[in-house]
């Protein structure tokens, strides 16, 4: 089971829910911290580092004794990151996303890949419950293949809960790709309806069961909860707007054990997408 806990604006308390929904699972689960451009579920779990490791992403080197230029590697390059200019080739690394292309087509093969450092990967555990959280490099821009790494890392034996990045860009499609259950979290405001709106459509093109968690749900408007009605999409969890939910967060700790009432919620709320996900794979395989 890889559930990816996502949100189409930030603040919305989707880190929360992620870190709180593994830890009410501990042993069985693995928390995946996907937002690796500003990473914080460590904040929450705590866990012992074990071990980490480095990753990159090829980008191509040429070698100008052997190049004719041709430009092939230049026209196939939909990103722009190599160029011709007079009797230089110039190569954008930041610009690259790792394709290959320029290799192939190079007739002289004078391009070959090395790597670029994009982040770092961290192993670790909280008592029972695993941890794997993505880095990205300062000054980076391509979070996807770090992500894409981050989920590969994953444990199949275990239930997987995915920290995915706030909003519906392509880091987000990264962490809910492959996904068998997408978790929304939102707030009742016009935002969090607007935002909302964004992940659902976002959902929809990938074809993923979702459900909706509602935080700070006795503040606001109707609206969101009208909305979640009218596309279908089940409402699994509201929490209020909760002083002693704010001082849990504020001290970096997880409300599961600050508020021991929370726990069962958050395992009823697993029980819940459990029930979704069977439901909508038995109805896959009848069709």
């Amino acid at each position: 089971m890889i559930i990816s806990v996502a949100s189409g604006k930030g603040g919305t308390g989707k880190t929360t829910i992620a870190v709180n929904l593994a830890a009410a699972l501990d042993e069985r689960a693995e928390l995946l911290d996907c937002d690796v451009e500003e990473p914080n579920a460590h904040l929450f779990l705590h866990p012992v580092i074990e071990r980490s490791r480095q990753i990159t992403t090829p980008v191509p080197r040429v070698d100008r004794d052997q190049c004719t230029l041709c430009r092939k590697c230049a026209e196939i390059c939909r990103f722009s990151a190599i160029a011709v200019a007079g009797k230089q080739v110039l190569v954008f690394a930041d610009l690259c996303h790792g394709c290959g292309g320029c290799t192939l087509v190079c007739p002289e093969q004078a391009i070959t890949e090395v790597g670029r450092e994009l982040g770092v990967i961290d192993f670790g555990r909280r008592d029972g419950l695993g941890y794997v959280g993505g880095r990205l490099r300062v000054g980076e821009a391509m979070a996807p293949p770090l992500i894409k790494q981050v989920r590969a890392a994953a444990d199949p034996q275990r239930i997987t809960i995915v920290d995915a990045p706030p909003g519906t860009s392509c880091p987000v499609i990264a962490a809910m790709h492959g996904a068998d259950f997408v978790l929304l979290v939102t707030e009742p405001t016009p935002f969090g309806l607007h935002d909302l709106r964004l992940a659902v459509a976002a959902v929809k093109l990938l074809g993923i069961p979702a459900g909706l968690a509602v935080n700070r749900a006795d503040l606001g408007d109707d609206r969101v909860f009208r909305y979640a009605e009218e596309e279908g999409l089940p409402l699994l969890m509201t929490i209020p707007f909760d002083r002693r939910i704010a001082e849990t967060y504020s001290r970096g700790e997880l409300l599961v054990n600050a508020l021991p009432e929370r726990r069962e919620q958050f395992v009823e709320l697993y029980r819940r997408i459990e029930t979704i996900v069977h439901r909508s794979k038995a109805a896959t395989c009848a069709n």
